[in-house]
């Protein structure tokens, strides 16, 4: 048994929750007011000195909770008192320049797309870890023989080493598609009231695209606050990454189980399957993994609805996309970083794996054998031969080789010493190691690469 690293069963906390907060995301809306004024200031909007002093009050620690607490809740407007405060700790007359021709959603949107890069940065740093896991992983596999199956039946033998080849090229091309996405993902919006720019007058695109430079964002070349498809598109392509999560933890829960019992997840000493069965070692982790995966999924289809934006701005389908990216930012973190602790601490069970192979005493070499016996009497004729064995085989008492052996249409091509050596699972494995392999190397440069993110 090839063990994997000892991992406590106490997953880490990515960070991406706290993003999520109140306070971060009040923060994350200061930065744009800052990053507003900035611009502003620059195009003779505003004077550079009220600009500084706006910067330099856009502090939640300087605000009074108190005030902000009484506002929000007699108003019940998302952004008004963190305003009202902002301008109030301004001194001089700088406190007027506040806000100046922006509306609620261009500072939000934009303050929680900061916070989504920053989920999406942690995203990326965590992708790199579980490619180098999966590099480890697949090197050590590559050679361990087991059933492949199709339709949840042996098929041809494989390597372990080709699942996770599958897994890294799927995670590889989800990591393309996350780098791809950034410039049109996570842009800054000031389009004011309705989008037409008009309350910044002829430089209105100017005071955005400086604003966006300041918060090192490209900006939106329409600012409307009715487009949503950017943001729907983060959702949907987490969605995807969440599918493969949820693939992964899938194989491994079912490779746990006993009629398996090819691997097993990472369980720490002391960690209690139940609290009547004394011997259960569950897989929590995997279990972990495919329900938040679940979840993840299921808000694709309500960020699409967000989509559908009526007219210039509708209230629904922002607080729809608020609430489908804070669910999944925040799953997304957690379930990769289960997904980390599998692939660094998975137990092989190469002896299982080579058990498993052998339980249709070589049926599950059918089609090497047809193969071989093609060359002597035509595919489709071996194909049937092979077929009768087979069939005989999986409802009768004999086994596959006693039946191919006493079939003279076999013998009369094929010595004993032949068939025998043609049964053998191990030698039938095709490309399964060369794949894991190239897939070990493609993951530990991606890792490298993604570390650099």
């Amino acid at each position: 048994m090839q063990q994997g690293n000892p991992t406590s069963f106490r997953v880490p906390d990515p960070g991406i929750a706290a993003l999520f907060e109140q306070d971060a995301r009040w923060q994350a809306w200061l930065d744009v007011e800052a990053a507003l004024a900035k611009a502003e200031a620059e195009l003779g909007m505003i004077p550079e000195a009220a600009a500084e002093e706006i910067v330099k009050k856009c502090d939640l620690a300087l605000f009074d909770r108190d005030r902000l607490t009484e506002g929000f809740t007699r108003t019940g407007h998302t952004l008004v008192p963190l305003v009202w405060e902002l301008s109030r700790l301004c001194d001089g007359d700088a406190g007027n320049y506040v806000h100046w021709g922006a509306t609620t959603q261009n500072i939000t949107q934009t303050g929680d797309l900061l916070q989504l890069r920053k989920a999406h940065r942690i995203y990326l740093h965590q992708l790199s870890r579980i490619f180098t896991a999966l590099a480890e992983l697949a090197d050590k596999s590559k050679d361990m023989a087991l059933p492949g199956r199709t339709h949840g039946q042996h098929a041809v033998p494989a390597t372990y080493g080709l699942k996770v080849a599958i897994w890294i090229d799927e995670f590889a091309r989800h990591t393309e598609r996350l780098r791809q996405c950034e410039p049109r993902v996570f842009q800054a919006l000031l389009g004011g009231a309705a989008g037409t720019v008009a309350s910044f007058g002829d430089e209105g695109l100017d005071v955005q695209a400086r604003m966006a430079a300041h918060l090192d964002m490209p900006a939106m070349q329409v600012p409307a606050r009715s487009i949503m498809d950017h943001l729907v598109e983060h959702v949907m392509l987490l969605g995807l990454l969440a599918a493969t999560c949820g693939k992964f933890g899938y194989e491994i829960y079912t490779g746990m189980k006993q009629e398996f019992g090819e691997v097993e997840e990472p369980i720490s000493p002391g960690t209690v399957g139940s609290s009547t069965m004394p011997q259960k070692r569950n897989p929590h982790l995997s279990q972990d993994v495919m329900a938040y995966a679940a979840q993840i999924r299921t808000m694709v289809p309500l960020a699409m609805e967000s989509v559908m934006t009526e007219h210039e701005a509708n209230r629904q389908t922002s607080l729809m996309m608020r609430y489908a990216e804070r669910e999944v930012c925040t799953l997304m973190g957690d379930t990769l970083e289960r997904v980390r602790l599998l692939a660094e601490g998975l137990v092989l069970k190469p002896e299982r794996m080579r058990a498993n192979l052998d339980l249709t005493d070589g049926l599950i070499m059918a089609e090497p054998m047809m193969l071989a016996l093609g060359e002597y009497v035509g595919r489709q004729e071996a194909h049937d031969i092979v077929y009768d064995a087979a069939q005989e085989a999986a409802v009768g008492d004999k086994t596959f080789i006693e039946l191919l052996s006493a079939d003279k249409r076999v013998t009369g091509h094929l010595s004993t010493g032949q068939i025998e050596k043609l049964l053998d699972p191990t030698a039938y494995t095709g490309l399964c190691a060369k794949m894991a392999s190239e897939q070990a190397d493609r993951a530990r440069k991606l890792a490298a690469e993604l570390s650099q993110t």
